[in-house]
């Protein structure tokens, strides 16, 4: 499968995201029809130790490489070298990419978060794989919120040169997921519309996954 089609639905999360447990969520997240997992484990929300969180992401990688899902880490590049995660996810102000690059395993994939049209053409130029853009919506999730920029953003970037995959984060349902396609979006990230349905974690992963599928020719 391609990068853009591994890229198409992506779950988002940290065991405080899971109150179900992280296996058990990602497990029903892929029956689902999830496309990639990021594991965003982040070293000030997490209540696991160095130890624990590497037997942790040893244990999703290898439950993400029995189904075929793209693994990726969040901002930690040692650890996904460590772990030899199909990639890792970098925010604004972490590791350069040059550095991340020399640091990794050829062949890791490298995305990047992005919030307007300059940072996305930063990106592409530096040689990032993927980049994500958000948050699209207002979301609780993170902390550190960025302003909302909505969908127009993604065809502000297309129409600047950006060629690269974008995968669309932020408050994102089931609902919203056609206006992000038609703006050019190559897939798109969530958390608690998996980790946090009403309707538990598959399903929630189903109706998103229902949403995606007809715009990429899966069937």
């Amino acid at each position: 499968m391609s990068l853009h089609k591994k890229l198409m639905f992506m779950f988002v999360a940290g065991t405080v995201n899971c109150p179900q447990g992280i296996e058990e969520t990602l497990m029903s997240a892929i029956r689902g029809g999830i496309t990639s997992f990021q594991w965003r484990e982040k070293v000030d929300e997490t209540s696991l130790n160095e130890n624990e969180r590497i037997e942790l992401g040893t244990r999703l990688r290898d439950l993400c490489r029995q189904h075929d899902i793209l693994f990726i880490v969040n901002d930690d590049v040692q650890l996904a070298a460590q772990l030899g995660a199909d990639g890792v996810h970098l925010g604004q102000e972490d590791m350069s990419l040059t550095k991340a690059r020399k640091l990794l395993p050829a062949g890791t994939i490298i995305g990047q978060s992005t919030h307007n049209v300059e940072e996305g053409l930063d990106a592409e130029y530096e040689g990032v794989d993927y980049i994500g853009v958000g948050p699209m919506f207002f979301t609780q999730t993170k902390q550190d919120l960025h302003p909302v920029i909505g969908p127009s953003l993604i065809m502000d970037m297309r129409r600047a040169g950006v060629k690269v995959p974008i995968v669309a984060i932020g408050g994102i349902q089931a609902e919203r997921v056609t206006p992000l396609v038609k703006a050019g979006v190559d897939g798109v990230a969530v958390v608690s519309a998996i980790a946090s349905s009403e309707l538990g974690a598959e399903q929630g992963a189903i109706q998103i996954y229902n949403q995606l599928a007809p715009w990429f020719k899966i069937v």
